[in-house]
């Protein structure tokens, strides 16, 4: 056999049919660009910056730079998040051997061709479909397609996937599937048709915001026409040329209804969240998925993989007699396992006897061995005229070691790995026309060898940590149930009641669970079978998918782990899908978190950011709604009363930035540690709403007794504006309890600079101001100390309220 020849190759790789494959990991930076740039607000705030701008008002143009601010700040966050995310995406490429013109010669995955000759060695990932030509002891753990954490053994003219891996043994398969035509990717492309994540925050948020769009521009325009009405008519204010300031007037009312940062500071909250995750080598997909995991009420864990590493560690070895091993028997061990290629059981034992001073164990030179072999099962070692046999007990142990047969196959049922150990005295024999060996045919026990999988060093504390947020963890997997739950119980699984941890066979579950057609009632009963357990084995990857369909459906938010082909169907349906790092391409492709490390540890981080996401969005969203309530009741009575409108678009926007805009940001990045609690939209509202009707009032009111008692606009100007930032100052210092030290520190500077730009002649005649009279003190006084109480009113009120329904 030599391969392809050179001018094979060249042929394929000209006509596109190599392995080069490349997944989109996130949005492009003009994408980002244009989700923030074209929205209906900045197009709103826009129009109206023309506006002012073309009528010469050009301080009134202030918030325009707040909207370039803001705009800007969303999106280098994001594309700095994006650039970052990236660069975790792009792995080392890998490299594997192939045939061609008759050498082996080492390539990237991404240059094999299709029909390419490629060598599979134990430890590599097949890098695509094909046909395996020759096999030596070929094992291939296709785990990630099935769930099966036993290896396969295929033979000549089998069928090997790609994304599977060789755990034992060599041999040379013939590509017949590469690049996005292998099954992997093709499932990853398949995959990716899915909804975006589910986003509690977004979906209040845009519902608010909905409502709003619809509300502004009626109100602008009925602020507009009231204002040329005070000229007598709007033919006499457009000669006169009072229309300007007309339009000027109703142009600060569409600036101030406007919650112009919202959108862009929940999008800046969510792009840090992925940028801190990013350095702990959680690869976020989607942004608003950092939120979701802190909602999550149950986990459900794919144990191969997920809650073990994939690997097979040694867990003791006994004698016959089911006493400890003698020393002989370790020492023959680790003979064994350096006999022919390296296999996962091999391994395992070699790394096990290490920790007693055995591994440096080796075959004399000239010893006679047989080496492990997937179609007769055992390997052999004979020194010092003892043969050393190491294989399957059904296979070794047969004949004479019948009670040592039955005590083997009793630990199997334990849900554990069981290869025995015999000896003889006689060396095998070979057959003349016979491919393999024959076992000596006075064969003894000498030991029993049990082998675990490899629990992730981190699973437990994980586990225990989501226990004690309230989250139910779910195990299931492919394998038996004796396996699944032996698992389980090691990484610190525990029955919902507290009692004895039993697994529940997924075949026992109601027909139709797995069918892809469920009715209401087919996830109705599973549900109810499936509630109180904690471990599922046997479980198909339909069901898998059933399972976490009929958990959703009893109103449950589920994530789901997983790392193989066969968890991308259950990933894909879940609210929260995380991948492991060395997962299928198809997983990644759906899930939303990918963890690079595969560290299941990174888990309660992604809970802490979603809660400090969750809580400062809930506090910056009650900023905004309040000071949109507030401008929208100002401008309908302005309107509705045809009085002159109280403000300037500057003057808005400084009571803005210092009561909202400085401090959204501020808070928005500050860490937060208090639990999910449902109902997002519900608090804000019920806060946001009373508060600004409050301020809006209260402001009216200082407006209509400074202007009914004749004081100069300039006197009235200032007073409503302090009145206003007054109000807006104590909802923030609502909205950022507990006032730790910091918190009370941005509020009291905030103040500080409203009082200076009172204070400085340069800075109030630029925002035409005045300093307020003894007697307009006094009004500003009262007025203020009457929103503050009211105000605070309003929370004692809400959050009584709050506690009877809790």
């Amino acid at each position: 056999m030599t391969g392809l020849s050179a001018a094979q190759v060249a042929e394929r790789v000209s006509a596109g049919r190599t392995n080069e494959y490349r997944e989109r990991t996130s949005r492009s930076a003009a994408q980002i660009l244009r989700a923030n740039v074209f929205t209906i607000f900045n197009a709103i705030l826009g129009g109206a910056l023309v506006l002012v701008l073309a009528l010469g008002h050009w301080a009134d143009a202030l918030f325009g730079f707040v909207l370039l601010l803001n705009t800007a700040t969303g999106t280098l966050a994001e594309i700095r998040a994006k650039r970052a995310l990236d660069r975790l995406a792009v792995l080392e490429s890998p490299r594997t051997v192939v045939l061609r013109e008759g050498i082996e010669t080492e390539v990237a995955v991404g240059e094999v061709v299709i029909d390419d000759v490629v060598r599979l060695s134990a430890g590599q990932q097949v890098p695509a479909d094909g046909e395996v030509v020759t096999s030596d002891g070929l094992e291939i753990d296709e785990s990630i397609l099935t769930g099966e954490s036993r290896p396969v053994r295929p033979d000549s003219g089998d069928q090997v996937m790609s994304g599977t891996t060789v755990t034992a043994g060599t041999g040379l398969f013939r590509t017949t599937a590469v690049g996005g035509d292998a099954y992997a990717h093709r499932l990853a492309r398949e995959a990716r048709r899915y909804s975006l994540v589910v986003s509690e925050l977004q979906a209040g948020t845009n519902r608010v915001l909905h409502w709003i769009s619809w509300v502004i521009v009626p109100v602008a325009l009925v602020l507009v026409w009231s204002q040329l009405r005070l000229s007598g008519s709007i033919a006499e204010a457009w000669s006169s040329g009072a229309w300007r300031p007309a339009v000027v007037a109703g142009i600060a009312g569409v600036v101030s209804m406007v919650p112009q940062g919202l959108v862009l500071l929940t999008s800046v909250n969510f792009a840090t969240a992925s940028l801190a995750l990013a350095r702990r080598n959680v690869l976020v997909q989607e942004l608003p998925a950092v939120e979701v995991l802190a909602r999550v009420d149950t986990l459900c864990l794919d144990k191969t993989g997920t809650i073990t590493t994939g690997r097979i560690r040694l867990g003791e070895v006994r004698g016959p007699d089911g006493a400890q091993a003698p020393p002989e028997v370790l020492s023959a061990l680790a003979l064994l396992s350096t006999v022919g290629e390296t296999n996962a059981t091999a391994e395992a034992i070699r790394e096990g006897l290490g920790a007693q001073g055995l591994e440096e164990t080796l075959a004399p030179a000239g010893v006679e061995s047989v080496p492990f072999s997937s179609r007769r099962k055992w390997s052999a070692v004979r020194v010092d005229a003892t043969t050393w046999v190491l294989g399957a007990p059904e296979i070794v142990l047969a004949g004479p070691g019948e009670d040592v047969l039955e005590r083997a196959r009793r630990i199997a049922a334990q849900g554990v790995r069981v290869v025995a150990l015999a000896r003889s005295h006689s060396p095998w024999t070979q057959i003349p026309g016979e491919d393999e060996p024959r076992l000596p045919g006075d064969l003894e026990a000498a030991g029993i060898v049990v082998l675990t999988e490899e629990i992730r060093p981190d699973a437990a504390e994980t586990l225990a940590y989501f226990r004690q947020q309230g989250v139910d963890a779910k195990v299931i997997s492919g394998d038996s149930p004796e396996t699944v739950a032996a698992v389980a119980r090691q990484a610190g699984v525990t029955a919902p009641d507290g009692g004895e941890l039993v697994a529940l066979d997924a075949r026992t579950l109601p027909a139709g669970a797995g069918s892809g057609q469920e009715t209401a009632v087919d996830l109705e009963r599973l549900a109810d079978a499936v509630e109180g357990a904690s471990v599922l084995g046997r479980v198909t990857p339909e069901q898998k998918r059933a399972l976490v369909r009929a958990l959703k459906s009893r109103g449950h938010v589920v994530a789901m782990t997983g790392d193989g082909v066969n968890d991308a169907l259950a990933l894909k349906d879940a609210d929260l899908g995380i991948a492991m790092g060395n997962g299928a391409p198809a997983t990644k492709a759906v899930a939303r978190l990918v963890l690079l490390k595969g560290e299941f540890s990174a888990l309660p981080g992604v809970v802490a950011q979603g809660r400090r996401v969750m809580a400062n969005t809930e506090r910056i969203a009650s900023l905004f709604l309040a000071k949109t309530i507030y401008a929208s009741l100002i401008a309908v009575v302005v309107a509705a009363t045809a009085v002159a409108y109280p403000f300037m678009p500057r003057q808005l926007t400084v009571v803005s930035s210092l009561t909202i805009g400085i401090p959204a940001f501020v808070l928005a990045l500050a860490p937060s540690s208090q639990r999910y609690r449902e109902g997002f939209l519900g608090r804000v509202l019920s806060l946001c709403v009373p508060a600004g009707i409050m301020a809006g009032t209260v402001t009216l009111a200082t407006y209509l007794w400074l202007t009914l008692t004749h004081a100069p606009r300039a006197q009235v100007t200032t007073a409503t504006t302090l009145v206003l930032i007054t109000c807006g100052l104590w909802l923030l210092t609502l909205t950022a309890r507990p006032l730790t030290s910091w918190r009370l520190g941005l509020v009291a500077l905030m103040g500080a600079i409203a009082v200076l730009g009172v204070v400085a002649p340069p800075v109030r005649s630029f925002f035409l101001l005045a300093w307020p009279t003894p007697g307009v003190w006094w009004v500003i006084a009262l007025m203020a100390g009457l929103a503050v109480g009211g105000i605070e009113l309003v929370h004692l009120v809400r959050r009584r309220i709050v506690r009877g329904r809790g």
